[in-house]
């Protein structure tokens, strides 16, 4: 496969866009898990469905191209976005049921517009479960801007995520605009899951925003530690993903989720190993 990334552009892009993923997706998962929105991924990667499906049909029925698939999903998934944080404005009491609303509406649109496209083919599978060669130049600096994006923003706002994170009484409190965060915060989810549709796909790019801060949470010590964690146990997942991917000929969403739930078992038997020997010497 060296030999191959040396020679081949689309395999370089496509390995370089997983690694790019691999950070951008577990770093923003991490906020996701502990707010206790892991759902909003799912809901958001479908709602970008719809939009790349819109796209198909678009350049399928009018012969032309008013957005490539990636970019309307793209903007499909910022407006869900948008539409979730206004629904859990207008739903105060119950403000997780905005998720299941726009996750049944990206279903539903998805459905149309795929059925008006005249079903599934070949694109629209890729982007369903990922693909080694779906990522094009263009593509591939698109995603850079998106995940250079995402980490400015972290690491300028990392304390007010934090702190609206964990506590977002004592945020408000603080004089911290929870609104507006929760808006931008909200906005990056969105572009990350649209990023990372075209290496994981569609109905597993949830999981590697969830997988990997789940196993880091079971042996981390600290918030920060669990990031890192988080994001190296996602680059492993991604490269193993890939490479196994690349020569099973299989598309590498699977693969990298099958590593990232590898990785998360293996975090959970250190940790009951780990707690079971701290015992034994304490009690010895």
């Amino acid at each position: 496969m060296l030999a191959d990334l040396l020679e081949f552009n689309f395999l370089r892009q496509t390995f370089l866009t997983g690694l790019l993923i691999g950070i951008i997706a577990p770093l923003l998962g991490t906020f996701i898990v502990v707010r206790r929105l892991s759902l909003i991924a799912d809901a958001l990667s479908h709602v970008t469905l719809a939009g790349i499906a819109f796209g198909l049909f678009i350049e399928k029925k009018f012969s032309f191209t008013l957005l490539p698939p990636i970019y309307s999903g793209l903007v499909f998934s910022v407006v869900g976005s948008i539409f979730i944080e206004k629904l859990r404005h207008v739903y105060k009491a119950y403000q997780e049921i905005a998720i299941p609303i726009i996750l049944s509406g990206g279903v539903g649109l998805s459905v149309i517009f795929i059925a008006l496209a005249d079903g599934f083919n070949t694109e629209l599978m890729n982007f369903l479960f990922g693909s080694a060669s779906a990522v094009s130049k263009t593509d591939f600096y698109t995603i850079l801007t998106i995940s250079i994006f995402v980490v400015v923003i972290i690491f300028l706002f990392y304390k007010e995520l934090f702190t609206l994170s964990f506590d977002e009484e004592h945020a408000k409190v603080s004089g911290i605009h929870a609104k507006q965060i929760h808006l931008l915060f909200i906005i990056l989810t969105a572009l990350v899951i649209a990023a990372s549709i075209q290496i994981v796909g569609v109905l597993l790019v949830s999981a590697l925003m969830t997988l990997p801060v789940a196993a880091s949470m079971r042996i981390a010590k600290g918030f920060k530690q669990m990031m890192f964690l988080s994001i190296l146990f996602g680059e492993i997942a991604v490269i193993i993903g890939l490479i196994s991917g690349y020569y099973l000929n299989i598309p590498p969403g699977g693969t990298i989720v099958v590593v990232s739930i590898i990785i998360l078992l293996l975090s959970i038997g250190y940790k009951r190993i780990f707690v079971t020997k701290t015992k034994v010497g304490a009690t010895v």
